[in-house]
């Protein structure tokens, strides 16, 4: 079992980069989700309600961020000296904000008012206590560091989709920062804890789907095939503390290190039982 896929994703809903290795910290791989756009009250916005964030690029870049739109051009972003409290679904961030100049660009782009904020040195978040078992820094990710997810399962979700007459989907409609390559689909759910790199990674939570994996990834269209309909067919969980179709695991890092596309995963603890999924028929 390998890494294939590393991304990192700098705009919370934004376009993900590539990477062929990253450090590991606490809060899983640096430079991911550490800006993100709010509307006027401070309510953070994504592609469930605003599909063109899809459409957005952001680079780490002298201390801000670059951005770029298809056709719109590029603007440099840097927070500005304010700050504001933003919600991220429970959590309440103190976040830096970006100067007006370049939260107008951006609305323009987008055609709704917004603001963009970051998660600085100054910032303050931790993960759900009732999973990771221990205060673990996060930042604006939905709840999590790091999200893994394998080749076999996407295959097995794919098999489904063109058994039923619907065209596949890749791995990018499911946003993950790790990619394994495996053999079994749905292994992971069986995973506790893997080890990559000498980092020890826990397998907290399964990860439930939205709307965003109907949403092609560059473009933000929903004209596309879409993988909700398979998910409801096979991985419907029969857990009520984590409901709706599932697909990849949310894992918190117990170490620091770097990692590397190609490295081997290693399995270290399993789970007594894997994960209840609802069965068909």
């Amino acid at each position: 079992m390998r890494v294939t896929e590393l991304n990192i994703y700098p705009l919370k809903s934004g376009r993900g980069i590539p990477l062929q290795a990253s450090d590991i910290s606490a809060e899983g791989l640096p430079g991911d989700r550490r800006a993100m756009l709010v509307d006027p009250s401070g309510h953070f916005i994504t592609q469930r309600e605003l599909p063109a964030i899809a459409t957005l690029l952001a680079f780490h870049e002298n201390g801000g961020m670059r951005f770029s739109s298809d056709g719109k051009g590029e603007i440099f972003a840097a927070a500005s000296g304010q700050r504001m409290d933003v919600a991220v679904w429970k959590s309440i961030v103190n976040a830096a904000v970006a100067d007006d100049e370049v939260n107008g660009t951006l609305s323009e782009w987008l055609g709704r008012d917004v603001k963009l904020v970051f998660f600085d040195e100054s910032a303050e978040r931790i993960a759900s206590l009732e999973w990771t078992g221990n205060e673990t820094p996060v930042t604006f990710a939905d709840g999590y560091q790091i999200l893994v997810t394998t080749t076999a399962s996407l295959a097995a979700l794919n098999r489904d989709m063109q058994a039923n007459g619907e065209d596949s989907v890749g791995m990018d409609r499911f946003r993950p920062n790790i990619v394994l390559e495996t053999d079994e689909a749905w292994a992971e759910d069986r995973w506790s804890a893997i080890e990559i790199g000498g980092i020890r990674l826990d397998l907290v939570k399964p990860c439930a789907r939205c709307i965003m994996t109907t949403q092609d990834q560059q473009t933000g269209s929903r004209d596309v095939p879409s993988p909700m309909k398979a998910m409801g067919r096979i991985r419907m969980s029969a857990d009520r503390r984590v409901p709706g179709v599932l697909f990849g695991w949310n894992v918190t890092p117990r170490g620091i290190g770097r990692i590397a596309v190609g490295d081997v995963a290693t399995i270290v603890e399993d789970r007594t039982e894997g994960w209840a999924i609802k069965r068909r028929g």
